[in-house]
């Protein structure tokens, strides 16, 4: 994973330069862990097939762990794709109008964005405390708790919201 981006680096001091540098930090932080994620369920998988097809034996917990890991790494790595620019977006209205117009859309895509993904990151936390202190369970034959496996989403829209507020002091936004 390269450390370079779409954007130079914040040319910002202070506090502001400080915020950004340190949620660029988060970020790459976050996506290095997604990435351990996924090649965990990659590996699942892998073992989940030789079990299956090759032993003949049954498997129990490969399935749940997958989906969980991957859909964890999906959320944990989006804070880094927002920083790098690597979303999908269609920008021909922005890229049409230029200047002080284009500036103008994004931030106010940016604040739409930012909105949900607060919105997203305050549901996800109550959540993942529901299920904490409600002790819930998957309910499938391996049955492990549910909190461990809604935590990504919690982190990953958190940290997404705080990247956003980073791209917009960047003047990305």
């Amino acid at each position: 994973m390269a450390t370079s981006t779409t954007h130079p680096p914040a040319l910002r001091s202070g506090v502001l330069g400080g915020y950004i540098r340190l949620m660029d930090t988060l970020s790459r932080v976050s996506a290095y862990l997604a990435c351990a994620m996924f090649v965990a369920g990659v590996l699942v998988i892998c073992q989940m097939v030789f079990i299956r097809y090759v032993l003949g034996m049954s498997t129990s917990w490969q399935t749940e762990f997958t989906i969980f890991s991957v859909t964890g790494a999906m959320l944990m790595g989006s804070p880094y794709v927002l920083m790098t620019g690597g979303h999908v977006a269609i920008t021909i209205v922005p890229d049409a109008l230029g200047g002080l117009a284009q500036k103008a859309m994004r931030l106010v895509a940016s604040l739409f964005g930012l909105l949900f993904c607060a919105a997203l990151a305050y549901a996800s936390w109550v959540y993942v405390f529901e299920a904490l202190h409600g002790e819930w369970t998957t309910g499938s034959v391996w049955n492990p708790p549910l909190w461990p496996a809604l935590l990504p989403m919690a982190v990953g829209a958190t940290l997404l919201s705080l990247q956003y507020v980073a791209e917009i002091m960047r003047g990305e936004g």
